[in-house]
């Protein structure tokens, strides 16, 4: 016979069997609010500028020598084709390190970031990126140097793609 379906024990004497003590009614709500905490805080979508300025770690930000291609009139935002190219010689001296694609209202900020090097030959990437709604697409590009140059443009999208909210989840 079990000990929690004892057909003799009466349902206050089940009960008594089941309830906490007062550690571990503490342990388990600890864990329970630890549990629901750390999802939360994993969700939050940094702003466009706090994309940038974790990409660039804080370092100013130029415009100039990135020019990218995006349609300013979007009629689908599930493959919206973007290019990027980096005024850079791609030598071993003075060459692109990283080129970023950032987005003001997907529901992650940072779309995508490639790694190259100097045998990449040219500072040039070509993608399609899912836009969620109209809002402002950037690419920025880190040089050898340790500068930063970026572009800016505004896209106007007709239909929208990941349009999820996770700031509500």
């Amino acid at each position: 016979m079990s000990k929690y379906f004892d057909d003799s024990a009466s349902s206050a004497e089940i009960f008594l069997r089941h309830t906490l003590n007062r550690r571990e009614l503490l342990l388990r709500g600890t864990a329970g609010i630890i549990a629901f905490a750390i999802p939360l805080g994993a969700h939050a979508r940094p702003t466009l500028d706090e994309a940038i300025r974790s990409f660039t770690g804080g370092a100013e930000v130029r415009t100039g020598r990135v020019k990218f291609e995006i349609s300013p009139l979007v009629e689908n935002g599930n493959a919206v084709p973007v290019s990027v190219d980096v005024e850079s010689p791609m030598t071993a001296v003075d060459h692109v390190r990283r080129i970023a694609l950032f987005n003001e209202k997907n529901p992650q900020a940072d779309v995508a970031i490639f790694h190259l090097s100097a045998r990449a030959g040219r500072a040039r990437i070509a993608t399609r990126i899912r836009l969620a709604t109209s809002q402002v697409v950037v690419a920025a590009a880190e040089m050898s140097d340790g500068s930063f140059w970026m572009s800016k443009a505004s896209v106007i999208v007709t239909l929208a793609a990941c349009i999820e909210d996770v700031s509500k989840s």
